[in-house]
């Protein structure tokens, strides 16, 4: 996707991938990883998602990336907290009482600037990419992170009905991007409750992703 693409979405509100509450999946599946408090759990492609005050009062530290610089204001502005910002290479941190968010191209993020990293929460982040870009997303994903685990969230669905993104990521599709590098674990299947936007039917899949 071009980045003009998610800048106009913002932009215009249109933001219906947004969600008003923590995921659900996050919730029931999150122990898996089995952080212990304090860890630092890395948000790529976060948005302004309510999953990252959640993880915060769970005791995590977090960090993010998002290419929109309007999605990470409104993101603060929502936990009523007023960040720090620094130009950090090619990106701005917004830094806050555990939180860093970096606003820009993810691809521009170094592990350096960055930090330690011990788990990775992908929940719109591989479904947001068209399939030429997941390929270098995952490896990019890895690098930065030092192949921290992963708990990763994915649908499948018709694409015949519905344009993405989000788009539809099959098991065969994980396995493409990430089988190099990582065990994968199926934690969780099963239908999405009222479909993908109230649009489509689509199952959800939730996947465990160990460095290997």
């Amino acid at each position: 996707m071009e980045a003009d693409f998610w800048h106009d979405k913002w932009e215009a509100n249109q933001v219906g991938f947004h969600k008003a509450e923590a995921n659900p999946l996050l919730i029931v599946h999150f122990p898996a990883l089995g952080l212990a408090k304090g860890a630092r759990v890395f948000v790529p492609l976060c948005g302004k998602t309510l999953d990252i005050p959640w993880l915060l009062a769970q005791g995590m530290r977090v960090a993010g990336a998002e290419l929109s610089t309007l999605a990470v204001e409104q993101l603060f502005n929502d936990m009523g907290v007023t960040p720090e910002v620094a130009e950090v290479g090619a990106l701005k941190r917004y830094s806050a009482e555990g939180v860093d968010i970096y606003a820009g191209d993810i691809f521009d993020l170094t592990a350096a600037e960055l930090g330690a990293i011990d788990a990775v929460y992908d929940r719109a982040a591989l479904v947001a990419l068209p399939d030429a870009m997941r390929a270098r997303y995952a490896a990019h994903l890895a690098e930065i992170t030092a192949r921290a685990q992963q708990l990763v969230i994915c649908f499948e669905y018709d694409q015949s009905k519905m344009n993405g993104p989000p788009f539809s990521v099959s098991p065969a599709e994980v396995k493409r991007v990430h089988g190099e590098r990582y065990g994968l674990t199926a934690i969780h299947s099963g239908p999405m409750t009222g479909g993908l936007k109230g649009v489509v039917e689509a199952e959800e899949t939730v996947w465990l992703l160990r460095s290997i």
